[in-house]
């Protein structure tokens, strides 16, 4: 197990300039991260310049850039707005090229309000498949995530509810999409969160590490204080044979201690899953 972190605690001190993207990276290091996670805000001026100059700034750290979170809206109603979306997502795989990452995060959509379960999931369908198809053998590899709600939408993901995010993921298997598994957006909104993860294990490539306070509604805490059963969850990616990068999304707003605290918790965690092997 590799382990790096998206630094959700500091999005807004990113975005309004008061870190820099070499800060973030030195703290990473300095935790024994082995790489870093950076949202699609995080990179205003996507111009090829622009990218490389935050690619030089984490690599002068001594660090890499392994995942970039991006915000897709493939179930927009709009049949224009979807086009635009999907070209934003080719831009924004770009970028990740540029800034040396492995796995882009995508999303199905969000929730707009009149969209039905079969127009949604034909959507999202269609848009992950059509940028799935545009991606070179050597490009950075789209991951779909059993998502919840980033800030920066207006409502929840479409494909929240586990059925519908299995749905699409059935209907993606042939395309070459993998999946980016949230363990803690599974522990909020699944019955049962190992067996959802037993239904896409074998298309699981990489894993988001969070917490929530409870069930029903996530809530972030810090990670290891919440309801996620992390044990259980790494030993079913043991069984599956798993041995990828855990993406910490951090949003405890506790600084450099939360992420140290963070990432000691799911140290022990996969240790403890991996006892008796």
């Amino acid at each position: 197990m590799q382990l790096s972190c998206l630094p959700v605690s500091f999005f807004s001190d990113i975005i309004e300039g008061r870190m820099r993207l070499g800060e973030w990276a030195r703290m990473a290091r300095e935790l024994a991260l082995d790489a870093v996670d950076l949202s699609i805000l995080f990179i205003p001026d996507r111009s090829p310049a622009a990218v490389a100059a935050a690619r030089r700034q984490i690599e002068d750290e001594g660090m890499r850039v392994l995942m970039l979170t991006t915000y897709p809206d493939f179930t927009h109603p709009d049949p224009a707005q979807r086009a635009r979306e999907l070209a934003l997502a080719r831009e924004t795989m770009e970028v990740a090229e540029g800034l040396g990452a492995r796995y882009v995060r995508v999303t199905a959509g969000q929730a707009h309000p009149g969209v039905s379960r079969e127009e949604g999931i034909a959507w999202a369908v269609e848009g992950l498949t059509r940028l799935v198809e545009t991606i070179g053998a050597n490009g950075p590899i789209p991951v779909y995530e059993n998502h919840a709600k980033p800030g920066a939408w207006q409502y929840t993901d479409f494909s929240q509810p586990p059925d519908i995010f299995l749905e699409i993921a059935r209907c993606t298997a042939g395309v070459g999409l993998h999946i980016n598994f949230d363990v803690g957006n599974a522990a909020a909104f699944a019955d049962d969160p190992v067996a959802l993860l037993s239904q896409v294990v074998d298309r699981v490539a990489t894993v988001h590490a969070s917490d929530t306070a409870t069930r029903g509604a996530l809530q972030h805490v810090l990670l290891g204080t919440g309801v996620t059963p992390y044990v259980p969850l790494f030993r079913r990616l043991r069984q599956a044979g798993w041995d990828g990068w855990i993406c910490m999304e951090e949003n405890a707003r506790q600084g450099r201690e939360g992420v140290a605290a963070a990432a000691a918790c799911v140290r022990r965690a996969w240790a403890e899953a991996c006892e008796g092997e």
